[in-house]
């Protein structure tokens, strides 16, 4: 059976804009990949009116209901009485909440308020989803048809509590095994990607095939359902192979993060470190690959040589080469890619530089001109980029090609000639 979810994220505070309901993206993308589709996004504030009403409107078009927030210590958590009024259960006590709150306030050293104790009630008859990450726990029932999941708003707990609770309690509703493999591709657009792909995915059944656009890449889905998970993924095996001839080098890795994970992993793999040189980009790629744990085994440093001057002082860049060409040029990049292996010691750097916007340069060169370099034993290359006009998408944008120029060195499949 396919279910068809609502999701319902409570709070006032992401109806004011306060702060963003990053919840359902994560959410929705969980759900998706176990074969669930989620056809309803619903925000609704603290109160238990209006709450009532879109709980009873998600009971009439979805067989699976999964809330967020709400299910706190404080007067405004109404979630749980909500449910429970709208599917006909009583709160009973869970003495094991209990138990772990107490046990959590213990352990940081303050008291337990008396408002805690609303958190040790769930509906009755509910499979109780264990809190590692927090105080409240979540909680699943089945009432009138409808499965009911219920989640914390906080995003690092809701993002455990689904990957850890919840979908294992879904899986375990499925008839039979649902899996899903996610490629990510880099060097393709959506479009093209799909125009390719059109005839294809309009002809499958099982296993599906979806792609997904992000920001300067993109991803294809393939989900299977078998009797068990072997047998699913033997059904994606095949179309993931005809996949990865179709699109070669463009695609970068299989249920993977980013870019920046498959050069973490590979740079392990052969023993090699890296350094960067960042202009227009102001440090992303050194956040991008510090943000990785293990990153320290292979991340020599950054440079973050805004200001002309500091290519010239802090990277060797020839002050002949700046005045003649302009720091937003093919060989400032390779310079400064140079300059970056030199100083700080390692066995591979990258480099970017361009134009971000909102404004063209002083030399009239266009926004999103950037120039990414890569220097290596053999040689040094320069990749150009026409990356658009908005600022975000060029730091991006150039943060993207590093990775993708070093990704495909270590691969040994790099297009730009090492000179």
């Amino acid at each position: 059976m396919t279910h068809t979810a609502e999701l319902i994220a409570v709070g006032t505070e992401l109806l004011l804009g306060n702060i963003a309901n990053t919840d359902a993206q994560m959410l929705s993308q969980g759900l998706s990949a176990l074969g669930i589709n989620v056809y309803y996004h619903t925000v609704v504030g603290d109160n238990p009116g209006r709450l009532r009403a879109a709980v009873e409107l998600a009971k009439s078009r979805a067989d699976l209901i999964v809330t967020t927030g709400g299910l706190g210590p404080t007067c405004d958590d109404l979630t749980k009485n909500v449910l429970a009024a709208c599917f006909g259960k009583k709160l009973v006590h869970n003495p094991e909440a209990e138990a772990r709150c107490r046990a959590f306030f213990q352990k940081i050293g303050r008291e337990m308020t008396a408002n805690n104790a609303q958190q040790f009630y769930l509906p009755e008859g509910s499979t109780v989803f264990q809190n590692d990450w927090g105080t409240a726990p979540g909680c699943a029932f089945e009432a009138e048809g409808v499965h009911v999941l219920m989640l914390p708003g906080p995003p690092r707990e809701c993002s455990a509590m689904f990957r850890y609770r919840a979908a294992p309690y879904l899986r375990s509703l499925a008839d039979g095994a649902i899996v899903s493999r996610t490629l990510k591709l880099f060097g393709i657009g959506e479009s093209e990607m799909e125009n390719q792909l059109r005839e294809q995915m309009n002809a499958m059944t099982n296993p599906t095939l979806a792609p997904y656009a992000k920001e300067g890449e993109c991803e294809l889905r393939i989900t299977a359902k078998a009797p068990t998970e072997a047998e699913a993924r033997a059904l994606i095996a095949p179309v993931e192979a005809r996949l990865r001839e179709q699109f070669g080098e463009k695609i970068y890795g299989a249920d993977v993060s980013s870019l920046e994970e498959v050069v973490l992993e590979r740079l392990k793999e052969r023993g090699l470190t890296l350094g960067s040189a960042e202009s227009c980009t102001g440090g992303l790629i050194a956040k991008r690959m510090t943000d990785l744990p293990g990153a320290s085994a292979v991340f020599r440093g950054g440079v973050v040589s805004y200001a002309t001057p500091v290519k010239h002082t802090v990277l060797g860049v020839p002050e002949a080469m700046l005045d003649a060409y302009g720091a937003v040029s093919a060989p400032v990049a390779r310079a400064m890619a140079q300059g970056a292996r030199r100083t700080l010691g390692s066995d591979l750097a990258v480099s970017t530089t361009g134009v971000a916007g909102p404004d063209s340069d002083e030399r009239g060169n266009p926004v999103g001109l950037v120039y990414v370099a890569l220097s290596a034993p053999e040689g040094t290359c320069v990749r150009e980029l026409h990356a658009g006009t908005s600022r975000e998408r060029v730091r991006t944008m150039a943060a993207h090609n590093a990775f993708d120029l070093v990704r495909r060195y270590l691969n040994g499949t790099l297009r730009e000639k090492l000179s």
